[in-house]
């Protein structure tokens, strides 16, 4: 089991501006046995598999009993991913509410300490600080990293760490699941009208993600109408130079319940080297041409 170190609210470490302040910020450190890497990699890389690290905590990443969140940074080099609450039972108290997970390795040691750091506004002084968020957080990371754990023992070889990998993401959209589709499969030339700040041509993708313009030239692998989804593989351009396959599904599906879709985008690739980092980057890139895609079909309508 893993040690914990919780930060009360009453010391230093929870910080809050003044007792009267609608703004507060709360922290706490948890002590666990995984690698910084991995934990990080559950939330940035594989968020679908957080619920069932931790079903006790969340039922169905993204659709929370309490929160709906989206990302709203990644930085792979510090093991950090900021979400926002845009949607639940959070935003009846709170005009704002940033979740930061940062992993960083235990010092002298192996295993790791998750830093949770929480900054929110309440929308009134009747509202209370939402101290008891941290034993939820110090739970889910208990869980994770059993599961982390579990994970490695069941997989336990002398072989070197994997090349291989996937990364998924789900984006909310406004828009038909059938229109969405039929813009990768039917009319390719548009998504760079519809898009233009990250895709610039079709055959020729340029995209600007990781901080730099970047080039990959795919060709359609699979397409399946019925279904709302479309496979590219990546053929050339400068993902090639740091990948021997690149594949990139896109699926939507009609929401549940009401108007609208979800995009699910699926990246499976395998890298030249350990020295190659996961594309985490490009979840963003992603989410963005998505919202940007959506814009551009809802102005047609």
């Amino acid at each position: 089991m893993a040690d914990v170190a919780t930060k009360h609210p009453m010391e230093d470490g929870v910080k809050k501006t003044e007792a009267s302040s609608l703004v507060g910020k709360l922290e706490t450190d948890v002590e666990i046995k995984a690698s910084a890497d991995k934990f990080h990699h559950m939330f940035a890389g594989k968020p679908h598999h957080v619920s069932k690290a931790s079903p006790g905590n969340i039922q169905g990443y993204g659709e929370a009993k309490v929160a709906k969140e989206r990302i709203e940074a990644v930085e792979p080099d510090k093991n950090l991913i900021t979400f926002r609450v845009i949607e639940g039972d959070l935003m009846k108290e709170y005009k704002s509410f940033l979740l930061t997970i940062q992993v960083t390795p235990k010092p002298g040691g192996p295993g790791s300490i998750v830093h949770w750091h929480l900054e929110y506004e309440k929308i009134s002084e009747e509202v209370a600080h939402p101290e008891t968020l941290l034993q939820f957080c110090v739970e889910v990371s208990k869980e994770i990293d059993e599961h982390l754990l579990a994970e490695e023992e069941e997989v336990k070889t002398p072989e070197t760490p994997s090349l291989v990998g996937k990364l998924e993401t789900d984006v909310e959209i406004k828009a038909s699941a059938e229109k969405f589709h039929h813009m990768f499969a039917g009319k390719p030339h548009h998504v760079s009208k519809a898009s233009p700040g990250n895709i610039q041509g079709c055959d020729l993708h340029e995209g600007d993600w990781d901080g730099e313009a970047k080039v990959a030239k795919e060709r359609i692998e699979a397409v399946e109408p019925d279904k709302n989804l479309i496979t590219f593989r990546v053929i050339d351009g400068d993902l090639m130079k740091e990948y021997k396959s690149f594949l990139l599904t896109i699926q939507v599906t009609p929401k549940l319940g009401g108007p609208g879709s979800i995009v699910h985008w699926h990246l499976e690739y395998e890298k030249i080297s350990e020295e190659v980092a996961h594309p985490e980057t490009l979840l963003q890139f992603c989410v963005e041409v998505s919202k940007e895609i959506d814009e551009h079909l809802l102005a047609e309508e």
